[in-house]
């Protein structure tokens, strides 16, 4: 990785956008680069919408401010589209991660992306999560979907690092940790790539 990623996390409260950007930048500093997360609250309550920022890096990052301009943005709740724009200060070659039903020509047109050069990437993060975990909750989906997009890892480094955090919050409840780590395997592999 030569420069600097910035990734942007946009959901509702509840859905886990800040805890994605988190297991992200730690699963990023134990594969050995620099990293950076944090979110950006409105009113802090179940629902609301909620942001998050990524920057990982080779070298050491010596930006505080909120991500301007993210290459990825992820998007958890497709509910958003049509009030939120999603590519405000992303690149015009940026990537698009969004958890929906739907394919990514489809999520394209209801974007109204006139750019072909930004990439769009569908998941149905809330029925992975739900046929895994038991509760749409996408994070860990999407996840899964933003290192298969981002390369800045390999899946066993994520498998292994989320493992080991999720083994000390869930450490009574096995089947949150072996359902978690199966949602971030299956969205690798299931994102719809453009």
């Amino acid at each position: 990785m030569a420069e600097m990623l910035e990734i942007r996390w946009h959901g509702r409260g509840g859905q886990g956008a800040k805890t994605a950007a988190l297991l992200l930048a730690e699963a990023a500093a134990a594969a050995g680069k620099y990293v950076q997360a944090f979110p950006e609250y409105g009113p802090e309550r179940m629902g609301a919408p909620v942001v998050s920022y990524n920057r990982i890096s080779d070298q050491p990052i010596t930006i505080h401010s909120a991500v301007a301009s993210p290459q990825y943005v992820v998007v958890l709740d497709p509910s958003f589209i049509g009030s939120i724009d999603f590519t405000a200060g992303m690149p015009p070659d940026g990537v698009l991660l969004i958890n929906s039903s739907v394919s990514s020509s489809v999520l394209r047109k209801r974007l109204k992306l006139t750019s072909e050069e930004t990439k769009v990437y569908a998941l149905d993060a809330s029925r992975i999560s739900e046929e895994t975990i038991g509760r749409p909750i996408p994070n860990t989906s999407m996840l899964g979907a933003v290192v298969a997009a981002t390369e800045i890892m390999t899946l066993e480094q994520l498998l292994e690092d989320t493992r080991r955090r999720l083994e000390k919050k869930f450490r009574s409840r096995p089947e949150l940790i072996d359902g978690n780590l199966a949602a971030i395997s299956r969205a690798y592999e299931e994102v719809e790539r453009q």
